[in-house]
């Protein structure tokens, strides 16, 4: 027992609006041509927009290391030029503090 007919618990609008919207819907896409160079076109888009990506991309790359780099060299400058604690200028101090000592 197959019913090939329409479904029996639906009443008869409902089929004939699902129908008439089919109809409206196949008329649409039936005029719908697309460009002979579509893809050609979109894929042009797509890779001029990757390319400007990339190139944004390594100009904020080289940005940001030539801007740490200016930091570090900032940084660098800012160090005092008189010397510190450890670097006082006499070499035995520093030299016997670091070299172990014999026992008598």
């Amino acid at each position: 027992m197959t019913d090939t007919g329409p479904d029996r618990t639906r009443p008869p609008a409902v089929d004939r609006t699902e129908r008439e919207l089919r109809e409206a819907l196949d008329a649409l896409a039936g005029g719908v041509h697309p460009a002979p160079d579509a893809y050609r076109t979109a894929r042009g888009e797509w890779l001029r927009r990757e390319r400007r990506r990339r190139l944004v991309l390594a100009l904020l790359v080289a940005l940001v290391f030539a801007l740490a780099t200016l930091i570090g060299l900032w940084v660098l400058n800012q160090a005092p030029s008189h010397p510190g604690v450890i670097f006082s200028g006499t070499g035995d101090a520093v030299s016997q503090a670091s070299l172990p000592q014999p026992h008598p």
